[in-house]
This record gives C-alpha cells, structure tokens and sequence, in this order.
C-alpha cells in the first residue's frame, strides 16, 4: 500500500506525529512491533513509573502527615501484586487511548518492525510499503556501562524497564546513576521500605541542574532515607555486588544490595532499520543527522525524538512530531528549542526551563535573580510541603525571563507558566503583575518574579 507518510515507532514522537499529520490531510501509517502503541514511555518509562510515584507517594502520606491532620487510624501496608496491577491497569487505559486515536484519525498501525529497503520503502514482515516520506521515532533504549550486565529476567542486576516489574520489594537496592530515572524509581522504592543507595561518577546529582536546586534536591532526598556516593567511578556489577572506585583518592569500594537498578541514561535506538544501507547520517554519539528541517541526509527521510541529538524527553518528541508532520504537509513547523521545560516527579518535584544562573552568566549577560522559598507560601504549608523555592533568572538589562528552576510542590505544573511566559518574551515584571489565585503554590512563582524587582511581599 502506498502512503503520504510513514512513521516507524509510535512513542509519544512517533504516534502525535501520526495523528498530526492525518488532522493536516495526509494519509498516514505508523509501524509499531510492541503489542500495545505508546512506546516506552507509556509502556515502560513516564506512565508506569509515575503510576508508582503516586502510589508510593500516598503511601508515604499516610505515615507521616495524616496524624498531623487528625486522620486516625492504622496505616496501610503494601500489596504489591495489586500495586503493580494498578500500574497495569494505567498503563491499559492509556495505550488503548492511542489505539482509539489512531482509528478515530484513520491512522494504519502497521504491526511489526520495520527496515527502510530504499527512500520511500518501508519493509514490514513480508510487506513493503511505499511512502513519499518517512519519519524516524524509533525512540532509545537503557544504555550500560562495561563491566555490568542487566538481566532483567532474573531481577537482580536491572535496568528501568526491570524494575518497574520486581516480583518483591527488594529490602536494599544500589542505583547506579543519580539522573532523573534513577532518583525517581529510588524515591519510589525508598518510600516502599527499601533502603537505597545511589552511586554517582560526578560531584552532583542530576547534572546540568542549577546548581543551588541540585544541593537543596539531594538535601531533602537524604532526609527522605536516600544514602548518596558520589564522585565513584564503577567498575562491575554482579549478583548484586558493585566494585567502585573513588575518584577523588582512587580508593576501591564495594557495596552489596538485593537489587541493582542501572540508571546510566539511555542511547538511541536505531539499529536493524537499514540506516547504513542507506547511508542515513548518524552523530559521533550515534543519533541521526538532521537538519533544521528535521530531514536527514538522505531526502524524503526525517528523524525526531530520541532517536536525534537534544534531551531525551517525550514532549520534546511530541513537540518534533508535530513540527516534522507540518512540514511534510507544506505548512511551517517549528520547535523552541530554548522552551523546553524538565521535571523530576520525586516528592518535592523538580522543574525547569532555560538556562540556569551559570550559563547565564557565562553567555556573557548581566543577570538577575529572584528567589523566593515555598515557606513563604500558605497553601505549601498547609500541606506540609514548606521545602524547596522557585528561582527566576532574568537578563538585569531588559528584564527579559531566561529561566526558571523550582524545587517544590506541583513544581511540574507551575513551571509551564514561566514556559509561556518566555514563549511570549515576557519581563519578570509581566508576571509580577499578573494575579495569582491566592492560596495556590503559583504565587511562588509571583514572588520570585517581584524578587527580580523590587522585593517579594512575602520573603
């Protein structure tokens, strides 16, 4: 069958560009070879992970904030089996929701693996399917480091998709890496009765965060039970055993745990499709090529998500979706690059958006910065989520937001008032005008936004 389009992979980059592209006139067909659409992020990353967030968030709750409210009585202890059948459960309702948009748009999910035989042919099975163009969205999977080998199967050395799916809570677990899946799935873990600790090669935990969120996040995840080891370099792990030396003396270390969780970050996904064959470009990292349009160095063939060189996030992937679908269907598709926001879904959540007070500073700019700390703010109090503060950076000559950091409740939420705000090229002081609902944990951000002026009110 021929089509306008075909999409390979049906993440969150492969299935809107899909959809968007059917809305816009095209005829279109997405290959997937998983049983369900979605990717791994509804199926083994952002949806099932946060599912467990939540779960283990009420938990924790129940244990340490419903006496202080005069909710007596006796807190809930664990199943796991239907803690993971909730997970299930919400991973269902969610890649059943894309299924039913793809029908609702006439998208074909063409079931199976694909392998580009030439531009404008796509082999699935035993069938070749032509298309006028293609897009790659095959997404990325956990990448390792030498020495350590995950066997997700036996549960003991795993990789995220392993340890969304452990038959037990584990009693202690080591994560190697203090990214956002490491820190998050810890978190999760830690609230469940596991005692985790985290290894880390660098000096800090989440890199490339600001630095002042980066000391106040692992502050607090130590409070939470959380143990840290950073600066260590690791050099195996087996049977539950990690070998790691300290970079600051070269000093040999070992620490034992029931599970291994390696959260080392994740590498695309492109191999068996073709590419050499056909002389698609790929980055020295191994992504693909692409040009500002999206296109790779072979014509009529495009590339978007994690599969090309930026962060490895799904709405950064929606976002190129989108914008790679209203190219190919003539229109002007277009990503902002500098406004995409990150969020760690831990208990306080991280967010942010832009440069942080460093890279402000080393572009060469005057720099502002308001800060304003969630104990300041009623509604965050009355929730016994007091810790944290929101950080506004903004250029001292115009004004101008450059970006925004949050460690506190809803943080994922509230961030995306300073993402429009700098989508429109707004000034702190537009957002200090702006009223804010008050008791809402939004006019942190207000505050933060008067600190950057004259003073917040509430500081």
């Amino acid at each position: 069958m021929s089509y306008d389009l075909i999409v390979i992979g049906a993440g969150p980059g492969g299935y809107v560009c899909a959809i968007r592209a059917a809305q816009l006139g095209l005829k279109v067909a997405c290959v997937e070879g998983r049983e369900t659409l979605g990717g791994t992020c509804l199926n083994v990353g952002c949806i099932p992970s946060k599912a467990l967030l939540h779960a283990s968030h009420m938990l924790h709750e129940t244990h340490e904030n419903f006496e202080k409210m005069g909710l007596m009585g006796a807190a809930p202890t664990v199943d796991w089996d239907r803690m993971l059948g909730y997970k299930s459960e919400t991973v269902g309702t969610n890649t059943k929701g894309i299924e039913f948009l793809f029908k609702k748009n006439k998208v074909d999910w063409l079931k199976g693996w694909a392998e580009i035989e030439a531009p404008g042919r796509v082999k699935v099975g035993d069938q070749v399917h032509e298309a006028k163009n293609i897009v790659i969205a095959t997404g990325s999977v956990p990448s390792s480091l030498p020495g350590v080998t995950v066997d997700n199967d036996a549960g003991v050395v795993v990789d995220s998709t392993g340890a969304l799916a452990l038959k037990k809570i584990p009693a202690s677990m080591v994560v190697i890496g203090a990214g956002v899946i490491g820190l998050e799935l810890g978190s999760v873990y830690a609230r469940l009765g596991a005692q985790v600790t985290v290894v880390e090669y660098l000096d800090a935990i989440t890199p490339g965060m600001d630095g002042e969120v980066q000391k106040q996040f692992q502050k607090l995840l130590t409070k939470q039970g959380l143990e840290f080891i950073l600066g260590a370099a690791v050099s195996k792990a087996e049977g539950g055993k990690v070998e790691y030396k300290l970079r600051k003396d070269d000093s040999a270390h070992e620490i034992e745990a029931e599970v291994v969780l390696v959260a080392t970050g994740r590498r695309p996904h492109v191999e068996g499709q073709g590419l050499d064959k056909l002389g698609v470009a790929l980055t020295d990292r191994g992504f693909v090529q692409i040009d500002k349009h999206w296109q790779t160095s072979v014509p009529g063939i495009y590339a978007i998500g994690d599969a090309v060189p930026g962060p490895m996030l799904a709405h950064k992937a929606e976002d190129e979706g989108m914008a790679v679908a209203e190219t190919i269907a003539g229109k002007h598709g277009h990503v902002n690059y500098d406004v995409i926001p990150g969020v760690i879904y831990t208990a306080p959540e991280v967010a942010s958006v832009g440069l942080t007070e460093a890279a402000a500073k080393e572009s060469g700019r005057k720099v502002k910065v308001g800060k304003f700390p969630f104990m300041g703010n009623a509604r965050a109090k009355a929730m016994f989520q007091g810790d944290g503060f929101v950080k506004m950076i903004v250029d001292a000559e115009t004004d101008r937001v450059l970006g925004c950091h949050i460690i506190g409740p809803n943080a994922g939420e509230m961030i995306h008032e300073v993402c429009v705000a700098m989508e429109f090229g707004a000034s702190a002081e537009d957002i200090a005008l702006t009223c804010h609902a008050h008791p809402t944990c939004s006019e942190a951000v207000r505050e933060a936004a008067l600190a950057c002026g004259d003073g917040a009110i509430h500081a």
